[in-house]
């Protein structure tokens, strides 16, 4: 029987595939745009991943609100216009147009000790609703990543109708 093994990293280092930094670096000579832009999409994500850790909120994944709301009774306000929220909105939401919230709300001080989970349609406008809440004083906020859309996408049931 002949021995047929391959290497299982066929480019790890002492492979004769292996690239050492000089040619990583006669590549970058030879190709400045690409690697400038590997050098921007490298910042771009690091900047992204960075500033996620310090902006005060969590955003959540549509099975991560389920649970929430389950286990903690988390409130939901849905920030998207009237009309879309009468179409179908997350079961238990509350609809506060994004123009008129106000984290002085009576409603909402009164939920100051519940985790508060904001939904806009993609989830843009409601990173801004939750950077105010948290300067407001609220301490569990948190943020529907991707928006209603992420929830309908994740198949779970919206209710119609006013609230």
């Amino acid at each position: 029987m002949g021995d047929n093994r391959r290497p299982l990293f066929p480019n790890a280092p002492g492979t004769p595939d292996s690239v050492n930094l000089e040619e990583l670096l006669a590549f970058a000579g030879r190709h400045p745009l690409l690697s400038l832009g590997l050098a921007g999409l490298t910042v771009a994500i690091i900047y992204n991943e960075v500033s996620g850790l310090f902006r005060g909120f969590k955003a959540l994944r549509p099975a991560e609100l389920t649970a929430l709301i389950n286990r903690d009774n988390a409130l939901v306000v849905d920030l998207r216009p009237s009309a879309d929220f009468e179409k179908g909105h997350i079961p238990g939401s509350k609809n506060v147009q994004m123009n008129q919230f106000d984290p002085e709300n009576k409603q909402l001080v009164a939920a100051k000790a519940l985790p508060v989970v904001l939904v806009c349609k993609t989830g843009q406008t409601a990173g801004d609703a939750a950077k105010r809440l948290r300067k407001a004083g609220f301490e569990r906020v948190h943020v529907l990543d991707g928006g209603i859309g992420a929830w309908q996408q994740a198949d779970l049931p919206l209710a119609k109708g006013r609230a």
